[in-house]
């Protein structure tokens, strides 16, 4: 935990430091003592590691989204955006939800196993599986090693339902699986939309795809008949929510056919860490966004309550739910979380050749 970082932040990384796992006894602190110290490195390279798992489904009961089931196929992700409310989860490894969240990336080298046998369960009822509910399922990593690709293959074959949210290019790569899933009723993709400045998609989502990227993918998938919905998020007081308007125009433009949004999250360790890349990147306005943020959570940096979380409350909150239903019924989207179309009926378990598989 004592790895040091220039001030502006490694080349390419979010996070500005590396706090301390919230469940760490103990706390080590950097000192300059005087003696000669090593010429800070301007970026840092990215450790893969797999991580064992007897599942991949994860189950929620959170009434204020709409899939009660998701597959996360990495844990941490490379696109290092500063906000992302899942860097709290590295706590549990050991690790800080800092640097080390977007350099330390565990993947499931048997995630395609593991769901053929969860599927084939008796007990297992389907319902519409989420890609990327918490890290992106196409980030840098997935070029490399497939995880995603190989769980759609199992999802295709077996004919159940997915949704994938991501804010990658790499979707493209799996055009044939999404369409084909599409075809037979089995997919529908939600492409996140931040900002349209690129200097701030710089330094606000350093290696996720720019804006422009994000909505060709909108206009590809759904040439190939991939119904495609938008996820404005986070939205950021003083930050990017004055480009609300211009991104849902956007959106329609290339073809998507409904949009949500969600305010800022900052959860835990997230919200030290916004604040750091606020005071780094807009010293100017930092207080202000953050006083927005507060008044948008009741006096406070987040809020957890169901029904709250997303959405905010008070005067601020209820003017960006205004301004956006307004403009999302200008540009005939859909609301985001009509999630109308998928097929539960054609889902076939396939055999895991167990003891009592006769093959008959």
């Amino acid at each position: 935990m004592s790895l040091r970082l220039p001030p502006s932040g490694f080349k390419g990384r979010g996070a500005l430091s590396n706090p301390p796992s919230r469940f760490d006894s103990q706390r080590a602190e950097l000192v300059d003592d005087g003696w000669f110290q090593e010429e800070l490195a301007e970026s840092i390279a990215t450790a893969v590691l797999p991580e064992p798992a007897r599942s991949v489904i994860t189950y929620n009961q959170s009434p204020d989204i709409p899939f009660d089931r998701s597959i996360n196929p990495y844990r941490g992700c490379e696109h290092g955006c500063p906000y992302c409310f899942a860097r709290p989860s590295h706590a549990y490894l050991g690790l800080s939800p800092g640097i080390d969240f977007e350099t330390r990336i565990f993947y499931k080298a048997d995630a395609a196993q593991l769901l053929k046998q969860e599927l084939s369960r008796k007990s297992y009822v389907p319902e519409p599986i989420m890609f990327g509910a918490n890290t992106d399922p196409y980030q840098p990593l997935e070029r490399r090693l497939g995880i995603t690709r190989s769980l759609l293959e199992v999802l295709l074959e077996q004919r159940h339902p997915a949704y994938v949210l991501t804010k990658a290019s790499l979707i493209l790569r799996d055009a044939d699986l999404l369409a084909e899933m599409a075809q037979r009723r089995l997919m529908r993709v939600y492409v996140t939309l931040t900002t349209r400045d690129r200097d701030l998609k710089r330094r606000l989502e350093p290696r996720a795809a720019a804006h422009e990227a994000r909505l060709q993918v909108i206009r590809e998938l759904t040439g190939r008949g991939v119904p495609v919905g938008v996820l404005i998020a986070p939205v950021i007081p003083a930050v990017n929510d004055h480009e609300l308007e211009a991104l849902l125009e956007d959106a329609a433009a290339a073809g998507a056919d409904s949009a949500g949004y969600v305010l800022l999250r900052l959860p835990l360790e997230v919200s030290g860490l916004f604040r750091e890349w606020l005071q780094v990147h807009m010293p100017d306005r930092a207080a202000h966004v953050m006083s927005l943020v507060q008044d948008a959570r009741g006096g406070r940096d987040n809020t957890s309550e169901w029904g709250e979380r997303m959405r905010g409350t008070g005067a601020w909150a209820q003017l960006l739910r205004d301004r956006f239903r307004l403009a999302r019924r200008k540009c005939g989207l859909r609301t985001g979380s009509d999630t109308r179309g998928l097929d539960l009926s054609q889902f076939r378990p396939a055999s895991t050749g167990g003891q009592l598989d006769l093959g008959l």
